[in-house]
């Protein structure tokens, strides 16, 4: 769990161009190799959008340094997954629509990055019981541009972003399958998409 001290130095960093005056990317577009670094640098929307996700990643990485115990692994972690997201972003190349593609990266990590270090305060909190196991989840929602979910199970933390904007409440969640909380019955599915019927708490 994220220590609530630290929730006030998150807002600083987390607000969207708190890190970044320029109007440009947060890297060098002098030194852009990849089709996206290029349209990012020619495309002031994708621009302020590189800005605002360096900013949050700035927040994570202050979230990281602030936590009591395994502050390395968990920052490691953080920057791997980050690298691995640029090579992402960067195979976009192959997708017809370039830029949409480029986009909807940007809002993946960012939705992602909320949920998993609590970069702002959750638009909604509901506790679920599923199957006939009994499994009790809690779900936090954020709104972020691209919604995100994060959901805690004992003490695993998945998350993840709204899976289209014509399901709404239905995410996917990393790794995990997936919550759809649209309707009176919540659903969760798993990573073959194999479907559980949940109950609200409270």
């Amino acid at each position: 769990m994220i220590p609530n001290r630290l929730f006030a130095l998150v807002l600083l960093f987390a607000l969207p161009g708190a890190g970044h005056a320029q109007e440009g990317p947060a890297f060098d577009c002098a030194k852009a190799e990849s089709s996206a670094e290029k349209l990012v640098c020619d495309d002031p929307a994708l621009a302020a959008l590189d800005r605002r996700l360096a900013d949050r990643f700035a927040a994570a990485l202050s979230v990281t340094r602030g936590l009591d115990t395994g502050a390395k692994e968990v920052e490691d972690n953080l920057r791997a997954t980050q690298r691995g997201w640029i090579k992402g972003r960067d195979e976009c190349w192959k997708d017809p629509d370039l830029r949409a593609c480029v986009e909807a990266e940007y809002l993946r990590r960012e939705a992602e990055l909320v949920a998993e270090f609590l970069l702002e305060e959750a638009s909604g909190v509901r506790d679920l019981v599923c199957g006939d196991a009994g499994r009790s989840l809690t779900v936090y929602e954020f709104a972020t541009e691209l919604p995100a979910v994060r959901v805690e199970e004992g003490d695993g933390v998945h998350v993840g972003a709204l899976v289209s904007p014509d399901t709404p409440r239905d995410y996917y969640v990393i790794l995990w399958g997936g919550v759809a909380l649209g309707g009176a019955e919540p659903r969760i599915r798993d990573i073959y998409g194999e479907t559980t019927t949940c109950r609200f708490v409270g």
